[in-house]
């Protein structure tokens, strides 16, 4: 069993054409380092799962339940299961950590 990652260590995968990301997750979390390219965007959707995250590094519009807001680093969001949600980069990229539970069965 591992218990520790090194990010570089682990298979990226593109969610949505700039947006990539790298997965962890245990028998009730899950953790995703997800790294946004300028300008892209992550299409509106929704899950059954909570969402909580923080913006380690940049800054992208999230739009959570029809509401927009710019969050830069250091911000957190939880967005509760069934909400709509949209991301939009800006013209630099971002790197954001989103934490699900329970883990999601197609990101692992």
């Amino acid at each position: 069993m591992t218990y520790t990652y090194n990010p570089d260590d682990i298979a990226r995968r593109e969610l949505a054409p700039g947006v990539f990301l790298r997965t962890m997750w245990g028998e009730k979390i899950m953790m995703s380092l997800v790294e946004i390219s300028p300008n892209s965007e992550v299409p509106m959707h929704e899950h059954p799962h909570e969402q909580a995250g923080m913006v380690l590094e940049g800054e992208f519009d999230f739009t959570i339940g029809g509401i927009t807001t710019r969050v830069k680093k250091g911000d957190t969001y939880v967005i509760p299961g069934g909400v709509e949600h949209y991301v939009k980069a800006t013209n630099e990229p971002a790197v954001a950590l989103d934490i699900f539970s329970p883990p999601r069965e197609d990101y692992k």
